[in-house]
């Protein structure tokens, strides 16, 4: 089968499990995991943050990001179509108290805020999704992250990042990755989209928060003990960052099938009715991912070469409509 599905399809080749099986480990509980230390600290430096905290998910990254930066009874501002409030299941207001609203654009952010000391819930956060699942893989250009944080910092706001593909935003726009990380008070990064690992995200930023961060870990079970095996993987597929131009050069391939371009690793495309779309496309060997009735996604990843690729495209252009 070709699975397009996800960028999480990947399964670990022999090389990262070697670097699995030869990690040393600890209890990461007690913070006495090497390997898991040296992810940390790896990641850190690389975002010119003071600290990291490995986590087995993306969503629990972002909910202990929720945690710290948003107390009970504020709210934060996000993307409509935001993974932290469509794909984690209301995780910010069961677990975190918190309540949130949404914009189309960045640049309605400044009109948003509310400040303390009015009869309105004040404002905390607002979070940015880098690269844009639901958009299509799309890059938010910096200058406009870049105004974000002068009108967050005007008004003492913090701002996160859902960076589970920041990857693929520094490979295709060329941002440094310090760049972006000088632009936010926490990042989550995820390791096992599209780099490979089977699991594992990392929040990073101050030793504060991130110190905060360890605690809402525990309290939502995410303590794991010897975890330096998966922080392991995680190391290795960090040298999997510059090949991700190689799927952005299928995914454009995979686009331009459909009349249509992208920026990154994903497609989106409209569909009179996705879910027979992708029944039909998996009869002949291609799985596609159905994200609302009449929207499918298309994810390339470095499970699939060219030869995938164009038989993918043999089959979808027969299934779906140009763009």
């Amino acid at each position: 089968m070709i699975d397009l599905r996800s960028d999480t399809m990947t399964r670990p080749g022999a090389e990262m499990r070697a670097a699995m099986a030869a990690a040393e480990v600890g209890d990461d509980v007690w913070g006495e995991d090497p390997t898991v230390n040296a992810l940390q600290e790896h990641l850190a430096d690389m975002f010119g943050h003071e600290a990291a905290l490995w986590m087995p998910t993306g969503s629990m990254a972002n909910q202990a990001a929720l945690h710290v930066l948003v107390k009970p009874g504020t709210e934060f501002l996000c993307d409509v179509d935001a993974h932290v409030v469509t794909y984690e299941l209301g995780a910010a207001a069961a677990y975190a108290g918190a309540t949130s609203r949404t914009f189309r654009s960045l640049s309605e952010v400044p009109g948003m805020i509310r400040l303390p000391g009015y009869p309105a819930v004040p404002t905390a956060a607002v979070v940015v999704e880098n690269t844009h699942n639901h958009k299509g893989g799309t890059v938010i250009p910096l200058g406009e992250l870049t105004a974000l944080r002068e009108a967050a910092s005007a008004h003492s706001i913090a701002v996160h990042c859902d960076g589970a593909r920041i990857w693929n935003a520094h490979v295709a726009s060329g941002v440094p990755l310090a760049t972006y990380g000088a632009l936010f008070d926490t990042l989550s990064v995820c390791l096992s989209k599209g780099l490979g690992a089977p699991a594992g995200s990392v929040l990073i930023g101050s030793a504060e928060r991130v110190a905060r961060a360890r605690v809402v870990r525990k309290r939502l079970g995410g303590g794991l003990r010897q975890a330096g095996i998966l922080a392991a993987a995680g190391q290795y597929a960090l040298g999997n960052i510059h090949r991700l131009a190689e799927d952005h050069a299928r995914a454009a391939r995979l686009a331009k099938a459909f009349g249509t371009s992208v920026e990154t690793n994903i497609v989106a495309l409209a569909v009179p009715d996705a879910a027979e779309a992708a029944r039909l496309a998996a009869e002949q060997g291609v799985l596609i991912g159905v994200m609302a009735p009449s929207f499918v996604r298309l994810v390339t990843h470095y499970d699939l070469d060219d030869q995938a690729i164009t038989r993918a495209i043999e089959v979808l252009t027969r299934l779906i409509p140009q763009q």
